[in-house]
């Protein structure tokens, strides 16, 4: 995990701390609305996946998730709620996605962004 904190933070320009927020909302995201079997497949190319998710709580609900939304728009939302831009939202999702097919799980990367309406324009 700490490589692909250190890659999001020097390519993106933030700072760790968000990068780490910004990657588990993301995952969490595509837990939620994704093929679960394949956001797992490709979570095990990221060490520490699943402590990042789970640090994020429930994201599908409660009145911040109604405020919000839902879908891409409202992760969105959340991401900007960190102090992240469009640029630095979309640079986090691709480094993350990168990051997972660079270390072997290209195919399920492809088949959870081809899952997901409207995330191929972020990735």
């Amino acid at each position: 995990m700490d490589d692909l904190i250190q890659r999001i933070s020097t390519n993106v320009g933030i700072d760790p701390a968000t990068a780490t927020k910004a990657v588990g909302m993301i995952l969490a995201f595509l837990l939620q609305e994704g093929p679960k079997d394949k956001v797992h497949e490709m979570m095990k190319a990221i060490p520490g996946s699943d402590a990042m998710v789970s640090a994020q709580g429930d994201t599908g609900g409660g009145m911040l998730g109604n405020l919000m939304g839902n879908g891409i728009m409202g992760l969105g939302s959340k991401l900007m709620s960190l102090g992240l831009g469009m640029g630095e939202i979309s640079g986090v999702a691709k480094e993350t996605m990168a990051y997972a097919r660079e270390n072997g799980q290209g195919d399920a990367v492809d088949d959870v962004v081809a899952s997901i309406p409207g995330l191929s324009q972020f990735v």
